[in-house]
């Protein structure tokens, strides 16, 4: 069961890339919960989609590598790296054209061959960092 909850985490991870609502029902269940840095929380597809639909407007070249997997249960644990350009407005900031890399690590619960809850962390400062929207430290 390990492997075939990792292989739905990485289907959904490139899901990701492009959501549609097609696409994002065949990983995720109807009741998806994703939950996410400062106590942030989305629920269900729809808000899943516009979420991740802000983010490929600012980024719409966004790619994901999963760089590490380990599964138990019915838990995965992915640590993953994003790059994209940010090529449209993100966070009330214009488009910078700059490419950022991003880095996180997300917790999947998967049911039935369908993520059903995600906690996530990335970071989010090094992101802001990079487009310009946050001066570096020092």
């Amino acid at each position: 069961m390990s492997d075939a909850n990792k292989a739905v985490v990485r289907r959904w991870f490139k899901v990701q890339e492009s959501p549609d609502s097609d696409r994002i029902s065949e990983v995720l269940h109807k009741n998806y919960v994703w939950h996410g840095p400062g106590g942030l929380t989305v629920e269900g597809s729809n808000g899943i989609q516009e979420m991740l639909g802000s983010y490929l407007s600012a980024f719409p070249d966004l790619r994901f590598t999963i760089e590490d997997q380990m599964a138990d249960g019915d838990k995965v644990i992915t640590r993953w790296t994003a790059n994209g350009t940010q090529s449209g407005p993100f966070e009330g900031m214009p488009a910078t054209g700059k490419s950022v890399t991003v880095t996180g690590i997300a917790i999947s619960r998967v049911d039935n061959g369908k993520v059903v809850e995600d906690w996530e962390s990335f970071d989010e400062l090094g992101m802001m960092r990079q487009v310009g929207a946050v001066p570096a430290a020092g």
